[in-house]
């Protein structure tokens, strides 16, 4: 069973569809490379993934269960549209740190409020059976996760005193804070300089393991070569080509991906 199954998304803004039957699943393990020009949809499945939109028809499941189903006109509660998007984690281009937070603030903050609304309901968080378990746990999670992304010693520092890629690297460890299923990148190093680009792909390269998965949308096609387990290539809300890196960068099929690649290998994007 894979663990991520899309089929059939549609998403149109006004009369403009925007991704247009969208279909493909990802295993356990796996990191999904999505590239293609500006205005091709990416962002928007991404989006979609993450439930910030909601596509006019499709169905979107993770682990077997069906968590979006365009045919059900029923209106999701709040509570249930919360608990779907904790399958997700996704970091943002722009990073979206609070910037009147600390660091090890902005990692732990999410996972609080969640230890707050769990123990409320079940008595429980994470085997932890009071907030100051909890909060304790959290705590160390977080520091944990700085020092996965290489920022132990900027725990106590605001996002003001970051730098790009630093911050970036904060909205890594804070995505993993909440332990998602499949972890969404929107291209986390269009907002950087080129030199603090490599420190943020490092870091993502590090997350490849069986346990993580991924789906990075990207404009780096040599990141994408070399860590993507698979490749879709989207122009024009549709997927043009999907394969391996062997198969979509190296041998194209479709004319349109070969122009895409001809175009970057000459500008560099």
């Amino acid at each position: 069973m894979s663990m991520l199954q899309v089929s059939n998304i549609r998403k149109s803004f006004g009369k403009t569809e925007v991704l247009k039957n969208i279909s493909f699943s990802l295993e356990k393990g796996e990191v999904l490379a999505i590239i293609g020009s500006s205005g091709s949809g990416k962002t928007t499945l991404l989006r979609c993934l993450n439930f910030l939109e909601t596509p006019q028809s499709g169905t979107i499941t993770v682990n077997g269960k069906v968590l979006f189903d365009g045919s059900d006109v029923s209106k999701k509660s709040d509570l249930e549209l919360r608990k779907n998007r904790l399958h997700f984690g996704l970091v943002f281009q722009s990073f979206n740190l609070f910037p009147q937070y600390r660091v090890i603030e902005n990692i732990t903050l999410a996972p609080s409020l969640m230890a707050k609304e769990q123990l409320k309901l079940t008595g429980e968080y994470k085997g932890a059976k009071s907030y100051k378990q909890a909060q304790e746990e959290i705590r160390r999670e977080a520091e944990r996760l700085l020092e996965k992304v290489g920022l132990t010693e900027k725990s106590g520092s605001y996002p003001c005193d970051l730098s790009g890629g630093q911050q970036q690297r904060v909205a890594i460890a804070r995505a993993l804070a909440m332990d998602p299923d499949i972890l969404c990148f929107d291209e986390p190093t269009s907002a950087l300089d080129p030199e603090l680009t490599g420190e943020v792909l490092n870091v993502i390269r590090g997350l490849k393991s069986s346990d993580s998965t991924m789906i990075v949308v990207t404009h780096e096609i040599g990141f994408a070569r070399d860590v993507a387990d698979k490749i879709i290539f989207m122009d024009n809300g549709f997927i043009e080509e999907e394969g391996t890196p062997q198969e979509v960068i190296e041998n194209p099929k479709s004319a349109r991906t070969r122009e895409f690649l001809a175009r970057f290998n000459q500008f560099g994007d």
